[in-house]
């Protein structure tokens, strides 16, 4: 055990020089914790939108004044001549031409068409944007006509409340999921670069000259990079998402934070592994992309592994940070105790030990 812990702090001491690794630490817990939260909404956000009256009827008036903040802005009335050209000059992403006697022919039965003008250069606002227009637009001609035809308004309605998130808000989401996403990145870069360094260096020899064992080389590895993250992802939730942010955390952090060390524990194995494989930084790198992404987009952060095909579900469960979404997700949006996420905590004692056993058979060949 002592040896165990010199060696941790070797490697502490070895990564308080690394000024690039220290950096990559800093951004992934603190920027880009806050650019998850704030950059891209899902929700559409003051899209611009023009409107077209050639009608000007009453029900026109009442469809241009039904475009509001903040999911739209306040919409300038313009001509039929000006809608192209604004919106080549990227100044309007929605026009909405409202034809001449729309309104009459509204009224005498007919179906007369609206038409919408989208830019879809800007993919994001036109992807869901137009579903917004034709539902406002909907909305407000229903309206009329129940009012022209003096239809009663039915008194039943059915409200919709968000449990953990009233107002839907994507940066209480894209925080946290980005808080468990980089506990899963950092752990695997800082141990397989721990490993390398060590190549890279030529002190891997000079430690195979002390009366150490592999598996002491390897466990001072994993708790010395695993209470870096520890500690980082803990600073985060409680000083950016909590304090900066005021993001809510529903359930307990201690549980949480348990969770996150068996996740650590897997994934700085699957570090070393993976390490054992490259020769070089670059290598490692090149390996990560092919290992670290299928893992992160298909483990359920992303999105839900409902909708993803059965036989993706089933691979992806040996994988361990598909467990540490499932047990993150429960503690920290809906409040969930240790009755409900043990499961995933077995599975993650279960994935990480297999992979300690894998990684230090493959890392004493690494060593011969």
């Amino acid at each position: 055990m002592r040896n165990i812990l010199q060696l941790g702090i070797k490697e502490l001491r070895g990564l308080a020089r690394d000024v690039v690794l220290l950096l990559l630490i800093f951004y992934s817990f603190t920027l880009s914790i806050h650019t998850a939260s704030t950059a891209m909404p899902e929700a559409l956000n003051k899209a611009a939108i023009a409107v077209v009256d050639e009608d000007r009827s009453q029900l026109s008036a009442r469809l241009s004044g039904a475009f509001y903040p903040p999911h739209f802005t306040l919409p300038p009335l313009i001509t039929a001549q000006q809608m192209d050209r604004r919106m080549d000059a990227g100044q309007d992403t929605f026009a909405l031409d409202i034809p001449p006697n729309f309104q009459r022919e509204l009224l005498a039965g007919r179906v007369p068409s609206l038409q919408l003008n989208v830019d879809a250069t800007r993919m994001t606002q036109a992807f869901t944007g137009g579903g917004y227009v034709q539902s406002i637009v909907s909305e407000e001609i229903a309206g009329f006509l129940n009012r022209q035809d003096g239809a009663s308004v039915t008194t039943v309605g059915l409200a919709l409340r968000a449990r953990y998130n009233p107002e839907l808000s994507k940066a209480w989401f894209g925080a946290i999921n980005e808080v468990i996403s980089s506990i899963t990145m950092l752990s695997i870069i800082l141990t397989g670069a721990a490993l390398i360094r060590e190549r890279e260096h030529g002190t891997i020899e000079h430690l195979l000259t002390m009366p150490v064992t592999p598996f002491e080389i390897m466990a001072s590895k994993i708790w010395s990079m695993g209470l870096v993250v520890l500690l980082a992802a803990t600073f985060s939730l409680v000083v950016v998402v909590q304090g900066l942010l005021e993001v809510p955390l529903q359930g307990s952090l201690a549980l949480f934070l348990l969770g996150t060390a068996l996740q650590l524990f897997a994934t700085t194995c699957l570090g070393i592994y993976l390490a054992t494989l490259a020769g070089t930084m670059p290598q490692f790198g090149l390996l990560l992309i092919l290992v670290l992404l299928p893992m992160q987009v298909l483990s359920g952060g992303m999105t839900p592994r409902e909708s993803m095909p059965e036989v993706i579900q089933t691979i992806m469960l040996l994988a361990p940070n598909t467990h540490f979404v499932m047990l993150a997700q429960s503690v920290l949006f809906r409040g969930a105790g240790l009755d409900v996420v043990w499961p995933q905590l077995l599975a993650l004692v279960g994935i990480g030990g297999a992979l300690f056993v894998l990684a230090l058979r493959r890392f004493r060949q690494f060593l011969r």
